[in-house]
């Protein structure tokens, strides 16, 4: 068998998939930071349990349980919507691998624990999701390839 006989079907494959790329960033990026906008918007919803767990259950390193509350709402808000639109896509998904970071240290108390391996397990999911996005950009369907086509645009994708 040619090279070139395998070579033709394996191109249109690869064509199929980097049009599908930009489908599954998209997906990628919906799917994860669902996960902390919901949560945010759980904080807000019932401010007074949101501060009663940071000062009592969460143990946040260095800040103030208060200050932590607003900081942690903030970017579990934030940073979701901007990942979501991809606007400064990297930047955003760094911020909210912080958040992400940030959750498994003041909780680590309880996810660490033998039994709840399952729950550690998703943050690591969630911050491999973040890095995909880290690493390789929002892709095509976002705000920052809209800005990058602008002519003499110097935004970067």
């Amino acid at each position: 068998m040619q090279l070139a006989t395998l070579a033709r079907p394996y191109a249109a494959l690869v064509r199929a998939l980097d049009l599908l790329a930009n489908l599954f960033a998209l997906y990628l990026r919906i799917w994860v930071s669902w996960v902390f906008l919901k949560s945010g918007l759980l904080k807000l919803e019932s401010w007074d349990s949101t501060l009663a767990l940071f000062q009592d259950e969460y143990r946040v390193p260095l800040l103030p349980p208060a200050l932590a509350a607003y900081v942690g709402t903030f970017g579990e808000l934030v940073f979701p919507v901007l990942v979501i639109l991809g606007l400064a896509g990297r930047l955003s998904a760094i911020g909210l691998s912080a958040v992400n970071a940030m959750a498994v240290i003041s909780y680590a108390h309880v996810l660490l624990a033998e039994g709840a391996e399952a729950l550690a397990r998703q943050h690591y999911l969630w911050g491999l999701a973040l890095l995909v996005i880290v690493f390789y950009g929002p892709g095509a369907l976002s705000v920052d390839k809209l800005l990058a086509r602008r002519p003499g645009s110097q935004w970067p994708v």
